[in-house]
C-alpha cells in the first residue's frame, strides 16, 4: 500500500487548526528552522514562490528533479508534490499565498493561474533569473518582509500590490513569453486550453474535443501549442494524466486497477500499457520504487 503524502495548508504551518493567515513570507533559513522535518514529499493548499540567493542540494517537484542555485525562482501551484534537500547555507526568500488572497479583491476566479508562473501543465516549475531580475525581484521581496514583521495599516494591500508586481515582473522573464510568434490573444486561447485540460482531463483525451470548447480546428489547435511550447495539443493532454497517475500511485492507497478506473480507463491493462509505454516502468514499479526513494530520504 503506498503511504499518503500530507497535504499542508498555512495554518498548518504555522501550528494552528484555525486561523485567517492568507499571505507569508519569510527567509529560506527562517523557514527551514522552522520546519525542520517538511523535506519529504507533501503538497499545498497554496500557492508558493522560492527564490534562492545561495545555497545549493536539490528539490524534487512533481517526479522532476532539480539541482539548486543562486538566482533560480521556484514557483509552485497548489497540489504539486515536492521534497527537498537543501545545503546548510541555502538561502533566500519564500511566500506562501491562498489563492484568496487575491480573489477576495478580484472577481476573476483565475487571477493567478492567468500568468504562466504557476503553469503544472506546460511550463517549468523552475526558471533561472539574470542578475538584473533576480535583484529587482529581491529588493521587492525584502521589502515585503519587512511589511510582513509590522503591524503598519493597510498592510495586506500593501503586500497585495508587491505579491502582484512580483509575480508580472518573474511572468514577464518566463523564456516562453519572449517568443515574438506568440500574440497575447493565442497565449490567452492557450491558457483557456490548459484551464480545460485540468477540468477535464479525466473524461476527455482527444485534441479535438477540447478544440471544439474553444471553438477553433483542431489544427489551428495544434498549430498554437506547437508554436508557444514545442509540443503537441494530444502531448499536454497524455502529459497531465500521466502526473495524475503518478500522484494517484504514490499519494493514495489506491489499487492499480481502482485508479486506472479513477482515470477512465477501460481496463487495467490498457493503463498499465499506457503508463509503461511513456514512462518506461510499469505502475506497480514506478509505485515501489518512489516509495524506497522517500523512505531513503527520510533516514
Amino acid at each position: 500500500m503506498a503511504k499518503r503524502i500530507p497535504t499542508y495548508s498555512i495554518c498548518n504551518l504555522l501550528g494552528a487548526d484555525e486561523c485567517y493567515t492568507e499571505f507569508v513570507v519569510s527567509r529560506i533559513g527562517d523557514f527551514l528552522r522552522a520546519h525542520p522535518n517538511l523535506y519529504f514529499p507533501h503538497r499545498h493548499t497554496f500557492y508558493q514562490i522560492v527564490l534562492f540567493t545561495q545555497g545549493g542540494g536539490t528539490h524534487s517537484i512533481d517526479f522532476r528533479q532539480f539541482t539548486v542555485e543562486a538566482h533560480q525562482v521556484y514557483a509552485m501551484a497548489p497540489g504539486q508534490v515536492h521534497s527537498w534537500e537543501f545545503t546548510p547555507e541555502t538561502e533566500g526568500y519564500i511566500v506562501n499565498f491562498n489563492e484568496s488572497f487575491f480573489t477576495a479583491i478580484c472577481h476573476d476566479p483565475h487571477f493567478v493561474e492567468s500568468f504562466p508562473l504557476f503553469n503544472a501543465v506546460s511550463g517549468s516549475p523552475v526558471n533561472m533569473l539574470d542578475l538584473e531580475c533576480c535583484s529587482e525581484v529581491q529588493v521587492l521581496l525584502e521589502k515585503m518582509l519587512k511589511e510582513f514583521q509590522q503591524d503598519w495599516e493597510y498592510k495586506a494591500e500593501i503586500l497585495r500590490a508587491m505579491l502582484l508586481q512580483v509575480i508580472v515582473l518573474l511572468s514577464r522573464h518566463l523564456p516562453r513569453l519572449a517568443q515574438p510568434r506568440v500574440s497575447r490573444h493565442q497565449l490567452n486561447l492557450l491558457r483557456q486550453f490548459e484551464r480545460l485540460i485540468e477540468t477535464h482531463f479525466r473524461q476527455k483525451r482527444l485534441p479535438r474535443e477540447y478544440a471544439e470548447m474553444l471553438y477553433i480546428t483542431p489544427n489551428h489547435l495544434n498549430a498554437l501549442v506547437s508554436t508557444a511550447i514545442g509540443k503537441s495539443a494530444g502531448e499536454l493532454i497524455r502529459e497531465r494524466v500521466l502526473l495524475e497517475a503518478k500522484r494517484l500511485l504514490v499519494n493514495s492507497d489506491m489499487s492499480v486497477s481502482q485508479i486506472a478506473s479513477e482515470l477512465n480507463f477501460e481496463d487495467n491493462a490498457y493503463f498499465a500499457r499506457f503508463f509503461k509505454k511513456h514512462t518506461g516502468v510499469s505502475p506497480e514499479v514506478f509505485r515501489s520504487e518512489y516509495a524506497r526513494g522517500s523512505a531513503s530520504a527520510g533516514r
